[in-house]
């Protein structure tokens, strides 16, 4: 396993409406959801993958992946990652837990918001599902108050060493 789902909560609740000086903050060129939620699960896992162009690493501005903070890059690393770090599966929103990653589509088509899952209720659906994320700051916001047209749930699995 090694996901501490718990220790990537705390450092969501931490950080949800400030910005850790240890990584750089991409609001104002297009966004810093997606590296808020890979700052959150790192916290989690303490492992990144150094591949080359397929991997999900971050160790400044000009060295780093696309997984770590493109939407759909860390869609694909998540779910088709057989090596080092963080692993997952698509899975219904019923399934959603703390530490776990919901990607928002506004248009139907192209996914473009990523969101943290804080709090999830017994039965998971949009008004009890709670999210951290940067770029609209929030924490302990419910899934129901955004607009969108579709959504995926990113179900993290564990982490490799």
């Amino acid at each position: 396993m090694n996901y501490n789902p718990d220790n990537a909560v705390a450092y969501a609740h931490k950080w949800a409406f400030s910005r850790n000086p240890r990584y750089y903050d991409f609001q104002n060129i297009g966004g810093d959801c997606t590296n808020f939620i890979s700052q959150c699960i790192y916290a989690g896992c303490h492992v990144m993958n150094d591949t080359p162009d397929l991997g999900w690493f971050y160790y400044s501005p000009k060295s780093r992946s696309a997984a770590w903070s493109g939407v759909a890059y860390l869609y694909r690393f998540l779910v088709a990652n057989k090596g080092r770090g963080p692993y997952g599966h698509l899975a219904p929103l019923t399934e959603a837990g703390p530490g776990d990653v919901i990607q928002l589509s506004f248009d139907g088509e192209n996914y473009t918001h990523s969101l943290f899952v804080v709090k999830a209720g017994k039965n998971p659906e949009p008004q009890n599902i709670l999210i951290a994320t940067h770029t609209y700051d929030a924490d302990n916001r419910a899934l129901n108050t955004y607009t969108y047209r579709s959504h995926r749930l990113i179900r993290i699995d564990g982490a490799r060493l």
